[in-house]
């Protein structure tokens, strides 16, 4: 038998019921947005890096030279290679999660200079034997704030019934106070990085609050407030005012070491005395990790910028020890976040904010010890002309040997650069 087909009316009806149905069925929610990839990993106050920067080196190093340097300055491990891959031709870099920069090398003897705003010796103009150099712009980096900050930065003490307060701030004014006239008697252009004991940035504590609360870390919000005010939002600021304005060939930045004094109010004075130089480096697997640290080390590496501070810290150091006998400060081996430079005993590469942002050669100080019981007193015996009698030994002043050893490091080593005939 054939079927027969449904009456037309209940045809309509069920049309009518369907469209009925359709028309008050809700929407379907709508699709969630496409997954946006995580912002990368920062150090504290740092912006997402500028990776396109990067291309103004492209076909610049060498293979051999780029492995050299990641390998026996920049890190403490072969983990940098969870984020570099080296290839015959290129370097493939890890930006952001998904993303990648490809580095071409220069082929072997095809290297070129890469771009820069400092020179290095061997670009400097002729100079007058008098005027060794002339020319060169220098920026003085006194270490720290001092005045009344210095205690917020924990780098002051004050021995019981003194009237004296150590601060390393205020110190590290003083000698670059000294210090300018002397290099540019000698043909500098010298600009203090800061001239009095205040801050750079114009950020403070207290502006810092949501940050030091972003971090986590367990200790009050107030001290990580203050931390990120000194340590980094100040550094960065000095970088700024360094890498856009100033733009000098080198930085010198001036410190005083220290031991672990305990409290400040009563302090361990120790027999120990000692000096060493920082040059960028030693990054360890954490930092590397960070984006814009792999940013900062990429640029100073690509920049040459380290073969030209191992020359001036050699320099540097040489003057020191020799004016001062002081022997070398010894990082233990059980400290990863070092490299020595050169089998030089006074030569540590270390990864600071400030010889890290700073992108030009930085000749980093750190002499003396100032709660040894020598230098203690001679911190004590204050600023004067020619020698006196401190600690049993006729001295110079603490401030002016430091600033002499300083100006004869650098004057040895601009010598070198070719005479006006």
């Amino acid at each position: 038998m054939t079927p027969r087909s449904a009456p037309l009316w209940i045809v309509l009806f069920l049309a009518a019921a369907a469209a009925l149905w359709w028309w008050q069925k809700p929407a379907p929610p709508p699709l969630p947005p496409a997954p946006t990839p995580p912002p990368p990993t920062l150090s504290d106050l740092a912006g997402v890096p500028d990776w396109a920067s990067l291309n103004r080196y492209q076909s610049t190093i060498t293979r051999t030279d780029f492995l050299r340097l990641m390998d026996q300055v920049f890190t403490v491990s072969p983990a940098w290679r969870d984020w570099i891959e080296v290839g015959t031709e290129d370097a493939k870099i890890r930006t952001t999660d998904g993303e990648s920069l490809r580095l071409r090398f220069a082929p072997d003897g095809l290297a070129s200079t890469p771009p820069r705003y400092w020179r290095t010796l061997a670009e400097l103009p002729p100079a007058p034997p008098d005027r060794p150099l002339d020319g060169l712009k220098i920026a003085i980096d006194p270490g720290h704030i001092g005045g009344r900050w210095g205690k917020m930065e924990e780098r002051w003490f004050q021995l019981p019934g003194s009237n004296l307060q150590v601060q390393e701030g205020d110190m590290t004014l003083q000698v670059a106070k000294l210090l300018k006239p002397k290099l540019e008697a000698l043909g500098a252009t010298v600009t203090l990085v800061r001239d009095q004991t205040e801050p750079v940035t114009t950020i403070r504590p207290e502006m810092l609050q949501d940050e030091a609360r972003a971090s986590q870390s367990g200790e009050s919000i107030a001290k990580l407030a203050e931390r990120l005010f000194y340590r980094t939002a100040e550094i960065r600021a000095r970088a700024k005012l360094v890498n856009d304005t100033i733009k000098p060939d080198l930085v010198l930045c001036l410190h005083f070491n220290a031991n672990e004094w305990g409290d400040p109010k009563a302090p361990t004075l120790v027999p120990a005395n000692h000096f060493h130089m920082i040059l960028n480096g030693g990054y360890t697997d954490d930092e590397v990790a960070l984006a814009d640290q792999r940013h900062d080390l990429l640029t100073k590496l690509l920049q040459g910028i380290h073969d030209e501070e191992r020359k001036l810290a050699a320099s540097a150091a040489a003057a020191f020890v020799e004016k001062t006998g002081m022997p070398p400060y010894l990082y233990s081996p059980d400290k990863r976040n070092n490299r020595n430079v050169d089998a030089n005993p006074y030569l540590w590469a270390r990864n600071l904010l400030a010889n890290r942002l700073y992108e030009c050669p930085v000749v980093y100080y750190e002499p003396y010890v100032m709660n040894s019981t020598e230098d203690y007193a001679r911190i004590e015996a204050g600023d004067y002309e020619g020698e006196r009698e401190v600690a049993g030994k006729m001295r110079p002043s603490i401030f002016r040997e430091y600033a002499s050893c300083v100006a004869l490091g650098l004057e040895r080593y601009f010598r070198e650069r070719s005479p006006v005939r």
